[in-house]
């Protein structure tokens, strides 16, 4: 099944970007996403334009620099060798913000963003307080690092957060859905999944992701095969399972923003399967967990 949602790596290739999904492209109104890769000693300068950013080492680390009528900022960020060897430190920058990336070893760099009215102060985030949960058990079980989670670190609009679901595990399970809003219940939120997997040998991995349609919006539906720099589009819809192939674990960035007043990640479980939460507290959670944990500050 081919779907106009799922983007194989260099489909959304621009520029600098081997990534770049804008409201625009996306033809939706908040959420986005660039990944850029640096070669050693290569920088990239861009506008913020209307949207709030956060600037997330996936591979190496950088120098951000953050100029605006106000002043100046310089974040250092350590970074890491790789999304599945350790949390990272990252940086936020505001809207109507000239910035610059820069890195001395290159690397690839995650900028994750959403729309905004409300401009924040430039912030390091670091790696010591990201707090990493250990989601589900069994074969669902799949650790989140919530470096950008609604109730951790202060945003606009923007949430973003990593997951990492061991070889022959689901995450994103049971099924859910953001797309109607109900307070205190579900939110509206528009979200990006950008994958890596971890090879073995010369052997890249894969998974699986599905979205299925909820009666709303565009009745998204994606059954994709899933690879390293590919990103999945959900506007509405239930999302889940997203499954790693046995061998090969499998890591997505998840960015989310909508309209609704409140920034906040509130969601619905599919009611044909929301009883396996259930069954979670009977089962050990998967021993290859957690991959890593914060630092210590």
């Amino acid at each position: 099944m081919t779907s106009p949602y799922h983007l194989p790596a260099g489909k959304a290739l621009s520029g600098p970007y081997a990534v770049d999904v804008s409201p625009e492209s996306a033809r939706w109104g908040h959420a986005g996403l660039r990944v850029l890769e640096l070669p050693p000693g290569g920088s990239h300068t861009f506008d913020t334009g209307d949207s709030e950013w956060i600037v997330l080492p996936l591979a190496g680390g950088c120098t951000v620099d953050a100029d605006d009528d106000f002043g100046s900022d310089t974040f250092r960020l350590t970074g890491r060798e790789s999304v599945f060897s350790g949390v990272s430190d990252f940086a936020y920058v505001p809207r109507d913000t000239r910035v610059t990336v820069s890195s001395s070893g290159g690397g690839r760099f995650a900028l994750t963003g959403a729309r905004c009215t409300r401009r924040l102060p430039a912030r390091h985030g670091p790696a010591a307080g990201v707090p990493v949960e250990l989601r589900g058990t069994g074969t669902c079980s799949r650790q989140v690092n919530n470096f950008g989670a609604a109730d951790v670190f202060e945003c606009d609009k923007l949430i973003a957060v990593e997951v990492i679901t061991p070889g022959g595990n689901w995450s994103s399970f049971p099924p859910h859905k953001h797309d109607e809003h109900r307070p205190g219940e579900e939110s509206v939120l528009e979200e990006i999944y950008y994958f890596e997997f971890a090879g073995h040998g010369s052997t890249p991995g894969l998974g699986y992701q599905r979205v299925s349609p909820s009666g709303h919006g565009r009745e998204t539906d994606v059954l994709a095969e899933v690879r390293g720099g590919d990103v999945v589009l959900i506007p509405d819809g239930w999302h889940g399972p997203s499954m790693a192939v046995p061998g090969h674990h499998m890591y997505y960035l998840n960015v989310m923003a909508g309209p609704d007043p409140e920034r906040a990640w509130l969601i619905r479980d599919h009611p044909d399967h929301a009883w396996i939460r259930g069954t979670w507290p009977e089962q050990p959670v998967d021993p290859r967990l957690p991959l890593y944990t914060a630092p210590s500050p």
